[in-house]
């Protein structure tokens, strides 16, 4: 079996709650690299975009933000990972949680459609939308939750601990330059070329 395979496996046996899923991931450096490639390279495209549109500011700002949000489960998983002394299965953990991300996308099909259905059957537009996040938002949660104690074989609470400060450093780092961009005035771009 392909190491692309046994991903896709591991991924569908994540999702559904299966332990055995952690399996199917390396725990190897170059399994945490092929897991980050894909992270990278979108935020990286986005940012050539904004260049070829001569928009170098945007570009930089935006690059480096979702570079920061990119790699920040993985660096912060390490830190938990070497504190609670799991260190040994750390790239294992994070290469399945870094996979996980492209579970959204299948979710986000599933949620329109599960949208839609409620608008179908008379629910208002905005509260069907409002629970689809919800839900879309918690399984998320969950999935984050779960792959952090399974792959680290931690606890309930550490695994929670993990999850909250990971989301809300990833929070802050998205956000942080709009942030200070507003409290600046808008004039953030004095630090940067262009």
């Amino acid at each position: 079996m392909t190491s692309g395979t046994k991903v896709l496996r591991g991924l569908f046996l994540l999702a559904r709650g299966r332990a055995a899923g952690m399996a199917d991931f390396a725990n190897t450096s170059n399994s945490l690299t092929a897991s980050m490639a894909p992270l990278i390279a979108f935020p990286l495209v986005g940012a050539l975009l904004l260049l070829m549109k001569g928009d170098v500011t945007d570009a930089l700002i935006s690059f480096t933000a979702q570079l920061c949000v990119a790699l920040a489960p993985s660096l912060i998983t390490y830190e938990f990972a070497r504190g609670w002394g799991r260190e040994d299965v750390w790239l294992r953990t994070a290469s399945a949680l870094n996979w996980s991300f492209w579970i959204v996308l299948p979710l986000l099909m599933l949620a329109a459609m599960l949208g839609a259905m409620l608008v179908t059957l008379g629910v208002q537009n905005n509260i069907a939308e409002a629970i689809m996040i919800a839900v879309m938002g918690a399984y998320i949660m969950w999935l984050h939750w779960f792959i952090v104690r399974t792959g680290l074989s931690i606890g309930v609470w550490q695994a929670i601990l993990l999850v909250v400060i990971t989301n809300i450093v990833i929070g802050l780092l998205a956000l942080g330059p709009d942030l200070i961009d507003m409290a600046m005035g808008g004039k953030m771009t004095a630090f940067l070329p262009g």
